[in-house]
């Protein structure tokens, strides 16, 4: 009969120390993500004029830019409705 209470009790420690580690990780994550929120501003220093025929991977590929940099500096792109002479960033720095 001790032995059930014991595996109940260590069952229970385990599950509230993953949820109290998982706590502990997602305030890490959101107080970090405000640090930088304040003190770094994204700036475009290059942008093209979008041509016929152009979507996200072409820019990106004509650019020489990964897709993660390219959605971060056009954070509101809209990759299945680029139209010809949307300015579109290629190249920015964080300030």
């Amino acid at each position: 009969m001790k032995e059930k209470y014991r595996v109940a009790n260590t069952n229970k420690a385990m599950f509230l120390n993953c949820v109290l580690t998982l706590c502990l990780l997602l305030t890490i994550s959101m107080t970090e993500g405000r640090l930088l929120e304040g003190k770094l501003t994204l700036t475009c220093d290059t942008f093209y004029g979008a041509q016929e025929g152009d979507n996200c991977f072409t820019i990106t590929q004509s650019f020489n830019i990964s897709p993660d940099l390219f959605f971060k500096i056009n954070p509101n792109i809209n990759c299945d409705k680029i139209f010809v002479g949307q300015w579109v960033c290629v190249h920015g720095s964080l300030n």
